[in-house]
């Protein structure tokens, strides 16, 4: 629910350097704006958040200021897309599934075992900079009165669980907490899990107190938010990669300079590589933090076998993404897809 009390407007996101215009070229007028990310204080998004304001402003001579509030500042995880949606904020950072609410056709990134285990980041980055997804996405999203400037690796989900998970069999039943996603709940239904989306905020408590089994998060959610307190698994199956999406309100956008426009989408070009490997060693810490202070969880991540297995059910299932994913959900599914074909063959994997 947006709260009267929030008003003024929002900006972008993320990275370190980069970007082909130069310093001293942003002709536009002045921005001051809020830009809202789905991560808390310290975390990727948040973190890669405040990196995009620092090349902004640098760049523009301080012409483009642009305001960082993590999870919670403004709202909650939907809140967040919708106020850059109606042009309360100009920017947010989230993912996915949380924005499909307003870009359907966005969870077909969430679909499993699109992304290899292997060397996903630089599948990744080839498709934003090279193939023709982004121009689809782009296009469904300027329908909801916003634009996509990139995609960012934030690495697997993991399942946080109370209960054992070492094969399909026991994914049957199991109270799953995702993300706001029909993909999401379609495809855990499609391996007999009971998938209940809830918000972030919720899901400590409803762990703790038995309303879900487990819950799916990447490690470094999982350390900061404290799941792993309340669980005794961490399990991988390299099914779902957790993809963030820099947003900014369409009108916003368009009323900026071109120089200022492609600056931003470079950044989140550029950012897609740099940001995999922060959170790749952000991630590997943050599972030692976890290890240590809670020595009897245990770690268990499938064999190839065990993936074949959920692969194929989950390959089966992409046809229902056309009823599911909006009005050009076959279309994004169809563009992707041959992005990630001829990202492998121009990588050589």
């Amino acid at each position: 629910m947006l709260k009267k009390s929030i008003g003024l407007a929002v900006v972008l996101v993320l990275l370190v350097s980069a970007g082909v215009v130069s310093a001293g070229e942003y002709t536009g007028k002045e921005l001051k704006a809020k830009l809202t990310t789905a991560d808390l204080e310290g975390d990727f998004i948040t973190v890669w958040s405040n990196k995009f304001s620092d090349e902004m402003k640098a760049w523009s001579d301080d012409k483009i200021d642009i305001e960082v509030y993590p999870y919670g500042s403004l709202g909650d995880t939907r809140d967040i897309a919708e106020l850059t949606q109606l042009g309360i904020t100009e920017f947010v950072v989230t993912d996915y599934a949380w924005i499909s609410s307003f870009v359907p056709e966005a969870q077909v990134l969430g679909l499993h075992y699109l992304w290899p285990r292997e060397r996903a980041p630089e599948i990744l980055a080839w498709v934003v900079e090279n193939g023709k997804f982004m121009d689809v996405l782009e296009a469904a999203f300027r329908r909801n009165g916003m634009v996509p400037l990139g995609l960012v690796w934030q690495d697997w989900m993991w399942v946080t669980s109370k209960k054992p998970i070492n094969s399909m069999a026991d994914l049957k039943g199991l109270k799953l907490r995702l993300m706001s996603s029909k993909v999401l709940v379609d495809q855990y239904r499609a391996y007999g899990a009971s998938p209940t989306p809830m918000s972030f905020g919720e899901v400590y408590g409803g762990l703790q107190m038995g309303l879900i089994d487990a819950q799916m998060n990447p490690i470094f959610a999982d350390y900061s938010m404290k799941f792993f307190e309340v669980t005794d698994y961490l399990v991988q199956m390299y099914n779902e990669a957790y993809l963030g999406i820099p947003t900014i309100n369409a009108k916003v956008f368009d009323s900026l300079p071109e120089n200022a426009q492609q600056k931003m989408r470079d950044f989140w070009t550029k950012a897609t590589i740099a940001s995999a490997e922060w959170i790749a060693e952000r991630n590997a810490a943050d599972m030692q933090k976890i290890k240590a202070e809670k020595p009897s969880i245990e770690f268990v991540e499938f064999d190839d076998a065990k993936i074949a297995e959920l692969k194929k059910i989950a390959e089966a299932n992409y046809p229902n993404f056309a009823r599911i994913g909006g009005p050009d959900g076959q279309k994004a599914l169809d563009t992707l897809l041959k992005d990630l074909a001829d990202a492998k063959k121009a990588l050589g994997i």
